[in-house]
């Protein structure tokens, strides 16, 4: 009989402490699927969502424009620059956008906002949130007319509604004030206080001869990629082109310090949570483990004492670790992949507790409680619990191969 057959069989001599290990090693599983995934979902929807804001998962932009955004700071030759980033296979999309602070006036009251100057022929839902917020009315069609997208809180600020006139007045690249006449072609309603009571779409066009912009300068070009876990990669990718020689490059991280923080932030207590749940995990196992070594001292005695070596000793309590997390995670898959099925298709909607508009970190979460597990983070789970399982094993499994024959033939 090999090792793997001796250890199958004394793993199972004692099957209600075995199946209560095994349980405690899925409900390990259990628990660490429920947080990462969740933080997997949550984290890719919030920073999918800033992307939306406005300036993307990576961000081309003027050297020091982030630190100090004025409109005296541009990029040029952004077309050819974005049919360069458009042609890569990872991108999803990319705008050429002009972002600044004006003071919006309408014929009764005057508010500080700001804009986003954008191209209505690359502005789509999925990469622009304050498209797909709009409640009433529409984007403008023409980059170079005079129409306007306003936020609900600052349209109830200015008293205005779809047709009005209101006027933005902000600094040129010369930094001489200009003013301009808009028509509001919609209002949109992100569920951001914030951000429906300082933010308007205007078209880029227009902007450009308001600001004495030539008709390729832009301050930032917002890349969208289809998978925010390769910002970094894209951002070095980016850095890259010639035409990118003279011009920043930043990750969303960069660009929106605040989202980084909150999200490092709670993926911090995510993990120290995990980390609580693996030591008990592993408390469990070691408890099993030194329980079985324990009472077969007498038996390790004899196995000595006929020409076991404590080597093969050692490696038989390990095997009989390994076993035993193996059982404990397959019996943690059959477990928790239907409430992941759940979750991953359905979720738990807390809207009725935190409404629909609930935001976090200055984006919107989803109120719905969701999970989703990159392949990673599967391996990540399995990988370290297997590894907590062996670990567990080890103080019984040296302690097995300190038995002293002569002592162990002794004991009753």
């Amino acid at each position: 009989m090999n090792l793997n057959q001796l250890a199958w069989r004394n793993i199972w001599r004692r099957k209600r402490r075995t199946l209560i290990t095994a349980f405690s090693i899925a409900f390990g599983v259990f628990l660490s699927v429920t947080f990462t995934g969740s933080g997997d979902y949550t984290y890719t929807n919030m920073i999918d969502m800033g992307a939306s804001m406005g300036m993307g998962h990576v961000t081309v932009e003027p050297v020091g424009y982030h630190l100090k955004p004025t409109l005296d700071k541009r990029l040029t030759g952004t077309e050819k620059l974005h049919k360069q980033i458009m042609a890569m296979p990872e991108i999803s999309g990319a705008t050429v956008r002009i972002t600044g602070q004006a003071m919006f006036a309408s014929a009764r009251k005057s508010v500080g906002g700001a804009f986003i100057a954008v191209d209505p022929a690359f502005e789509t839902p999925s990469n622009n949130l304050l498209m797909r917020s709009i409640v009433e009315g529409s984007l403008f069609t023409d980059k170079a007319g005079r129409g306007i997208v306003i936020g609900s809180k600052l349209a109830k600020k200015l008293k205005v509604k779809i047709g009005k006139k209101i006027v933005y007045t902000t600094t040129d690249a010369e930094g001489e004030i200009v003013s301009n006449i808009a028509r509001i072609t919609g209002i949109f309603s992100t569920g951001i206080d914030m951000v429906d009571g300082i933010m308007a779409l205007l078209p880029i066009s227009s902007v450009q001869k308001t600001l004495s912009y030539g008709q390729d300068e832009a301050t930032v070009i917002a890349v969208v990629i289809k998978d925010q876990r390769h910002a970094e990669m894209m951002r070095d990718k980016l850095a890259t082109l010639p035409e990118a020689r003279d011009v920043a490059v930043l990750t969303w991280k960069q660009s929106q310090p605040d989202l980084a923080g909150v999200i490092a932030f709670d993926k911090a207590g995510n993990y120290i949570s995990q980390v609580l749940v693996g030591m008990l995990i592993a408390v469990g196992i070691l408890n099993t483990m030194l329980m079985s070594v324990l009472e077969r001292t007498r038996e390790f005695g004899v196995m000595m004492a006929v020409g076991m070596s404590p080597k093969v000793l050692f490696r038989l309590v390990m095997v009989e670790s390994f076993w035993l997390a193996i059982v404990g995670l397959l019996l943690g898959i059959i477990i928790t992949a239907p409430w992941y099925y759940f979750l991953y298709n359905t979720g738990i909607d807390f809207s009725g507790a935190f409404g629909s508009d609930f935001s976090y970190g200055g984006v919107l979460v989803d109120p719905v409680f969701k999970a989703r597990l990159f392949k990673e983070s599967v391996m990540a789970i399995l990988g370290g619990l297997f590894i907590l399982a062996l670990l567990a094993g080890l103080y019984p499994a040296w302690r097995a191969g300190r038995v002293p024959p002569l002592e162990s033939l002794k004991t009753i």
